[in-house]
C-alpha cells in the first residue's frame, strides 16, 4: 500500500496520492485527494498515525512501525510501514511517501523456524554420533546423550569443562588448529585423536567440527565426535596396505617415493651414489592378454617372489604398477648395480611354472645412478625409465644405464649439433605415430605424431637429447617444417589407403610460432598435398601461449584454415584459464605426469577430472596421454574423458606398422 502525503502548515498531512491497495485498504472515497488524515480517517486510526508522521518531520529520516491491519474479509494481517521525507530547498519535509507490506508470512516463518529448532535439538539428542557445543574459548555448554555414552561422563560432568583439557598433551595442538580453523570460519575438517574417559582410559575417536552461526557470526563451534577405537586397532593393517601393492606384497610407488627421499638425503650428506633399477617383463601384456588376467596376476606374484628372493639385505623392491617393477640398490656404484643387474638376468633365465605349464619371462632393466642421472626422486624414476625404453627398443633382455651408450659414442654437444643439421638431407629423420583412443568405441581415427633420429653411426637417439639442441641452435626451424610437410603427405596417403579419415597432430614448438612465415608454410603443405585441413591438429604448449600478442594471431589464421588446435600437456605449465577464453582451442591434452598416478593420487585424480570437465564443458575434445594400463582408462572412461593414447594400447609406431595394424 503506497500514499504519498503533503505537508501542511500546523503539522497537517493531506493526500497526493494512493495505489488501488492503499485506496482499498483506507476505503478512500474519490476525492480523498487534498484531504487531511483527520478528515478521511477514523480517530482510532487516524490518531496513531498522525503520531508516526509528526515524528518525521522533526527527526527528517525515515521512520518504521508496526500496526495490525483489518481486512474487509474480516482477517488481520501485521503490517510493517516505512515513511520517507522528501525534503525541499530549505531542507523542510515538504511530501511524505508511505509504503506497507504484509508481513504475516515472515511471523509465520518465525514460527517455523522455532518448530524447525525444536526438530533440529531432537536429531542432536538422538543423534548416534556426540556432540558437544562449545563456545569460542572452548569451553563446554552442552551435551547430547551419544557424547555421554561414549566417554562415560554425564552431561553435568562435561559442562563448564574446557574441552581442550580432556585431549591428551601431545595431541592437544593438533585438536586447537582444528578448533580455530573453525572459529575462523575455514572450511570444516576431521581429526582422528584420543579422548578422555570417565574411568581413566583413553578412547580413540573422530572428531568434526561444524561452526555454530547466527545472523552470519560464528558464536559456537559443535564439535560432533564419533568412537572408532575398534577401526584404530587396525591401523597397521591400514598402514601395511597404504604402502604396499596389493597383489604381491611388494611395496608400492607411495613408499617408493618415501624412501627414495630419504636415500637422496642419506646420499647427499654421505656423498654416496645409489642405484635405482626399472624392470618391466618383456612380452607380458602378450602373455596377460593371451592367457588372462587371472594367469597374467599369477605370473606377476611369481615374479615378485623372484625379485625379492635375490635382492640383498640392504635392498629394496617394489611394485611401481602393471609389469613394471623397480629396485633401489643403496650405496651402490656403477659396477656393483652392473652385477646386480646380470644376477636378475641370469635369474629370470629359469622358467616360471604355472598350472602344470611352463613359462619363459625375460626382462628389460633401465638404470639410473644418484647423483650423476639426477638429484630427486622424479628425475631419477624418469631417467631409469627413459635408459629402459631405450633397452626395449633395441631388443629387450637386457639392461642399460642412462645414457651410456650415448656418452661412449660423441663426446660433446657439438658433435651431436653436426650430425643433428646433417640428419634431413640424410633423411634420417622420420615420424612415428602414437594412436588415439576413443575410450567409448575403442575406435582410432587420430594419431599424435612423434619425432623420431636414428642417425647412421649412433643409432636412435632420444628427443629429450636431440629436441632441446634443435631448439637451442635453431635448428627447429627447418626440423618443424619438415615434420609438417611430412605429416601432410602421411594424411593424404592414408585418405588414399583407408575409407576413413584421419586425423594427425604434430606438436609446434614456441620458437616456430616466433616465424612470421609459419601460417603460410602449414598452408602451403596443406594444398601441396590436397587435404583437408580438419585433418591436420596443431600442438602447442602453454608456454608458447604466454607471448598472446604474437600467438594470437597465428592461431586465428590457423582456425580460418580450418586446422585443429589443440594445448600439450595442459596444466603443467603457466596455466591459465583466461587462455582458453583467449584462444581458439580444440583439444585439451592431459600430462601423463597426472595419468600416471590418478589410481593412488587424489590429487592427480582431482586435477585430471577437473581438465576433463572444464574441456567438456567448453567444447573441446579431451586426450588423456600416458595410459599404461586398464584401471587407468577404466577411470578415465568413468570420468567421461574422450580420448586416450598410451602403452597400454600402442607404443609410437612407424607409418608402415600403423597402416598394417590400423588403417582401414
Amino acid at each position: 500500500m503506497v500514499f504519498i502525503m503533503k505537508v501542511e502548515a500546523g503539522k497537517k498531512f493531506s493526500y497526493l496520492f494512493a495505489n488501488e491497495p492503499g485506496l482499498k485498504h483506507a476505503n478512500l472515497t474519490f476525492d480523498f485527494i487534498g484531504k487531511t488524515l483527520e478528515e478521511v480517517l477514523p480517530f482510532e486510526i487516524a490518531y496513531p498515525l498522525q503520531k508516526e508522521y509528526e515524528k518525521i518531520i522533526e527527526s527528517k529520516e525515515t521512520v518504521k512501525f508496526f500496526d495490525e491491519i483489518s481486512l474487509p474479509d474480516g482477517s488481520k494481517i501485521v503490517g510493517e510501514s516505512f515513511l520517507t521525507p522528501v525534503l525541499n530547498e530549505n531542507n523542510e519535509v515538504h511530501y511524505v511517501v508511505s509504503v506497507t507490506r504484509d508481513i504475516t508470512s515472515t511471523l509465520i516463518e518465525k514460527k517455523r523456524l522455532m518448530e524447525s529448532e525444536q526438530k533440529f535439538r531432537s536429531i542432536v539428542d538422538h543423534n548416534l554420533d556426540g556432540i558437544l557445543t562449545v563456545s569460542l574459548k572452548g569451553i563446554i555448554l552442552e551435551v547430547n546423550p551419544a557424547a555421554s555414552i561414549f566417554t562415560g561422563f554425564t552431561g553435568k560432568q562435561l559442562t563448564n569443562r574446557s574441552i581442550f583439557d580432556l585431549i591428551p598433551d601431545q595431541e592437544v595442538e593438533d585438536f586447537k588448529e582444528l578448533f580455530l580453523k573453525t572459529k575462523y570460519g575455514f572450511p570444516s575438517e576431521s581429526l582422528d585423536c584420543r579422548f578422555t574417559h570417565r574411568k581413566g582410559n583413553n578412547i580413540t575417536i573422530h572428531v568434526k567440527t561444524a561452526p555454530i552461526v547466527i545472523n552470519s557470526e560464528i558464536v559456537g563451534i559443535y564439535v560432533i565426535i564419533r568412537d572408532i577405537s575398534e577401526q584404530s586397532k587396525n591401523a597397521e593393517t591400514i598402514k601395511f596396505m597404504a604402502f604396499h601393492d596389493q597383489l604381491t606384497g611388494l611395496l608400492n610407488r607411495r613408499a617408493l617415493l618415501r624412501d627414495l627421499e630419504d636415500n637422496i638425503s642419506e646420499a647427499k650428506n654421505a656423498k654416496r651414489e645409489f642405484a635405482l633399477l626399472s624392470i618391466d617383463l618383456d612380452r607380458f601384456k602378450y602373455l596377460n592378454d593371451t592367457l588372462g588376467h587371472i594367469l597374467g596376476d599369477k605370473i606377476l606374484i611369481k615374479v615378485a617372489e623372484r625379485l625379492s628372493e635375490i635382492s640383498p639385505n640392504n635392498c629394496t623392491a617394489y611394485r611401481q604398477g602393471g609389469d613394471e617393477f623397480i629396485i633401489l640398490l643403496p650405496e651402490t656404484d656403477r659396477q656393483k648395480a652392473s652385477r646386480f643387474a646380470r644376477n636378475i638376468l641370469l635369474k629370470f633365465s629359469s622358467s616360471f611354472y604355472l598350472s602344470s605349464q611352463e613359462y619363459y619371462i625375460s626382462p628389460s632393466i633401465g638404470i639410473s645412478m644418484f647423483p650423476n642421472d639426477g638429484r630427486d626422486a622424479e628425475t631419477l624414476i624418469k631417467n631409469a625409465d627413459e635408459a629402459l625404453f631405450r633397452v626395449k627398443e633395441k631388443g629387450k633382455a637386457h639392461f642399460q644405464f642412462y645414457r651410456s651408450d650415448m656418452n661412449s659414442i660423441f663426446k660433446n654437444v657439438v658433435e651431436l649439433e653436426t650430425l643433428l643439421r646433417k640428419a634431413i638431407e640424410r633423411e634420417e629423420l622420420s615420424l612415428h605415430y602414437q594412436p588415439q583412443v576413443d575410450l567409448t568405441t575403442r575406435k582410432i581415427n587420430s594419431f599424435e605424431a612423434l619425432l623420431r633420429w636414428n642417425n647412421t653411426t649412433i643409432g636412435n637417439i632420444p628427443p629429450s637429447d636431440f629436441i632441446p639442441l634443435a631448439e637451442d641452435t635453431g635448428l627447429i626451424i627447418p626440423i618443424g617444417n619438415w615434420v609438417i610437410d611430412t605429416a601432410c603427405k602421411q594424411i593424404r596417403d592414408w585418405s588414399e589407403k583407408g575409407t576413413e579419415e584421419y586425423r594427425i597432430a604434430i606438436n609446434i614448438s614456441p620458437k616456430q610460432f616466433q616465424q612470421h612465415s609459419l601460417l603460410s608454410i602449414i598452408q602451403q603443405s596443406i594444398e601441396k598435398h590436397c587435404i583437408k585441413p580438419n585433418l591436420l591438429e596443431i600442438e602447442i604448449t602453454e608456454g608458447a601461449m604466454q607471448d598472446t600478442k604474437d600467438t594470437a594471431p597465428i592461431l586465428s589464421g590457423l582456425k580460418e584454415l580450418g586446422v585443429s588446435i589443440s594445448v600439450d600437456d595442459f596444466g603443467t605449465g603457466y596455466s591459465s584459464l583466461n587462455y582458453l577464453k583467449k584462444f581458439p582451442i580444440d583439444v585439451l591434452k592431459i600430462d601423463q605426469s597426472f595419468v600416471r598416478d590418478i589410481l593412488s593420487n587424489e590429487k592427480d585424480a582431482a586435477i585430471t577430472t577437473t581438465i576433463i570437465h572444464l574441456g567438456k564443458s567448453l567444447g573441446m575434445e579431451v586426450i588423456a596421454e600416458g595410459v599404461e594400463t586398464e584401471e587407468q582408462a577404466k577411470f578415465l572412461r568413468t570420468a567421461n574423458c574422450f580420448k586416450a593414447q598410451g602403452f597400454l594400447y600402442s607404443k609410437p609406431l612407424p607409418a608402415k606398422e600403423i597402416e598394417k595394424n590400423y588403417i582401414r
